[in-house]
């Protein structure tokens, strides 16, 4: 089954990607990452003052997709601000309209575009942070089947498949609620979309309010192997958890 595109539609890129505390070292500070789409939510509700009904139009997306897009975006802000974090804007799966436009996609508007262009004029990007569950650091190691209590995650960003790694030693040591943290652990690094081989109901649901995608049954390949049947479209996005 090809994997669906959930494209959300921005009026511009951002101009600026990173803000941090005054007087506090970059090697010091800890990072949030919020990505555009998400940046885009917080615009439209909070400074532009559009109703969910007018902005999830104007994103092209549901009126429930807006709600957990602006919930996430507003969680990570509140969190970078109380915590004194850098905030970093990038990522995301989303498209610019062209013409840069500022109407309300509502009344006047063809398929959610304003009517100063149609669809077919708008320039898509598809940019996405994926997590592979990994018994190690690099494309050649196995995928670990275990969410919750992996040995770590292999984070690519998509298209440019730039590499990093996230180690989940902490969460291996838990007694209980390793599942949830690690998903609070992927919400921090601004993972979209996880891909393991079984995921419990709590970690589903705590990486599904996050905003995170979910592809399971993923196991018994390379993470080198995973990630080029993710591009190819073979995982479909799981809707709900595969281990009670």
């Amino acid at each position: 089954m090809p994997r669906p595109k959930h494209c959300r539609y921005v009026s511009s890129a951002p101009s600026v990607t990173y803000f941090k505390p005054s007087g506090i070292p970059l090697r010091e500070l800890e990072e949030v990452t919020l990505s555009v789409d998400e940046l885009e939510a917080l615009r439209l509700a909070d400074r532009e003052g559009l109703t969910a009904i007018d902005a999830a139009q104007h994103m092209r997306v549901s009126r429930h997709t807006f709600g957990r897009t602006l919930a996430a975006a507003r969680r990570k802000v509140a969190t970078a601000l109380s915590q004194g974090q850098a905030l970093r804007i990038e990522g995301g799966s989303y498209a610019v309209h062209e013409c840069g436009c500022r109407h309300r996609h509502g009344a006047g508007s063809v398929n959610g575009l304003c009517s100063c262009h149609s669809s077919n004029e708008s320039k898509e990007i598809s940019m996405q942070k994926i997590a592979i569950s990994s018994e190690g650091p690099t494309l050649e190691d196995w995928v670990d089947p275990r969410f919750g209590r992996a040995g770590g995650f292999v984070v690519v960003e998509l298209p440019e498949r730039k590499l990093d790694y996230i180690d989940n030693g902490a969460s291996q040591m838990m007694a209980m609620g390793a599942g949830i943290e690690t998903a609070e652990r992927m919400a921090a690094a601004g993972v979209e979309v996880v891909l393991s081989g079984y995921v419990g109901p709590k970690a589903f649901e705590a990486l599904t309010a996050a905003g995170i995608k979910i592809c399971q049954d993923v196991e018994g390949i390379t993470v080198g192997e995973a990630i080029e049947n993710y591009v190819a479209g073979k995982y479909p996005f799981a809707s709900e958890s595969n281990k009670q």
